[in-house]
């Protein structure tokens, strides 16, 4: 038995974070599962959190954990499948401006020239909001 009642121990390392699967030994002679995660910050360790299973209830928390991953795998496809109909539909709608050869076709909006009013206001063809005081005469 090593230090602390380890049995076994691997670890996985992540960006910012750790997570360490310890195999353990109580004094009680009782095996459990240890996994502690510890997230870095700024290079300087600051939180640990652990949790135990113990063998008796290892099967249970394994069950749960299959389900949640099943649930996990079912709502990334559904979201693919959502996506692709979306990015379809949008090629679709934006592909109606093309012509038969795939060129994209380009409509004028008006012959004649626009004319040109002088109120003061300074159009870039953005959207301005000007605000106008109201003035008692």
């Amino acid at each position: 038995m090593g230090a602390r009642g380890e049995l076994f121990t691997t670890q996985i390392y992540l960006d910012n974070r750790s997570y360490f699967f310890n195999v353990k030994e109580n004094r009680t002679g009782d095996v459990f599962l240890q996994i502690v995660e510890s997230k870095n910050r700024d290079g300087v360790e600051a939180d640990r959190h652990q949790i135990a299973i113990f063998a008796e209830d290892m099967q249970k928390f394994l069950q749960g954990m299959d389900k949640s991953l099943e649930f996990i795998e079912k709502d990334r496809k559904a979201r693919q499948k959502a996506a692709k109909e979306k990015r379809a539909a949008k090629d679709a709608a934006y592909s109606k401006g093309k012509s038969a050869s795939g060129k994209k076709i380009y409509r004028v909006k008006s012959e004649k020239p626009a004319e040109k009013v002088d109120d003061g206001i300074k159009r870039t063809g953005r959207i301005h909001v000007v605000s106008k005081k109201v003035t008692e005469d």
